[in-house]
């Protein structure tokens, strides 16, 4: 006899993938832009790596600050949503279970189907049942803020690492172009890889990434060139 068949979605990624791809995109954008701003500014080597390194603390710190931040609210907000179900539940049983077979019957169900289907489920977990069907709060996809604040962290670091490992080992008369193209190349792969594990399409999301990150690229590195022109 076969077990039973278990499908693979990718809807069961979508936390974990955001945080990450925002945090290694944001580490590759900000620090190659930073590096590439104090470079035109003609700063030496060594100024521009300081400038980096400080730039991969402070932006690590901050994603991770703004996404447990973000999350928590997502949370507390959850949580203040199901006290209030778990409240009704012990007050008005009666209209939860008809309130939970509407929402069967407006997925399709006939009506006496659906108020089955809500009485068996109510029996087994009422509180689950209302908080999956009825707020779409699930245990998989409820939001944990320290998950999400450590992964947006650690992807920043690991993504600011790459162009700041390429300015340690480039020379200073070819820092920008080198800097600028390996970034470029980065991110390409990153918004493919993405885009790839998401299902979406990889051409696509390997230029969105590109085309934004060489614009925040460009307009850094402008802004390092004239404050060089005018000091």
């Amino acid at each position: 006899m076969r077990g039973a068949h278990r499908e693979g979605h990718r809807t069961n990624r979508i936390g974990w993938l955001r945080a990450a791809v925002l945090g290694a995109n944001d580490g590759i954008v900000s620090t190659a832009s930073l590096v590439l701003g104090v470079a035109a500014a003609h700063a030496t080597h060594g100024s521009v790596m300081v400038a980096g390194v400080a730039g991969l603390v402070a932006g690590a710190m901050s994603m991770a600050a703004g996404e447990y931040v973000s999350v928590h609210s997502q949370a507390d907000t959850e949580q203040a949503d199901l006290e209030r179900e778990r409240d009704e539940l012990e007050t008005d049983v009666s209209g939860e279970r008809k309130e939970l077979a509407a929402i069967y019957v407006g997925r399709g169900l006939d009506p006496e189907l659906a108020k089955q289907v809500a009485d068996q489920l109510m029996a087994h977990d009422a509180l689950g049942a209302h908080a999956r069907d009825e707020l779409g709060i699930s245990e998989r996809l409820s939001a944990r803020p320290i998950q999400a604040a450590f992964v947006s962290a650690a992807s920043f670091a690991l993504g600011a690492a790459l162009p700041l490992l390429v300015t340690a080992l480039t020379p200073q008369t070819r820092l920008i172009p080198v800097v600028a193209a390996t970034s470029l190349v980065f991110l390409a792969l990153l918004g493919g890889v993405a885009a790839r594990t998401g299902g979406a399409r990889v051409a696509v999301g390997a230029m969105r990434v590109t085309f934004w990150g060489a614009l925040a690229m460009g307009l850094t590195a402008g802004v390092g060139a004239l404050f060089a022109t005018v000091s």
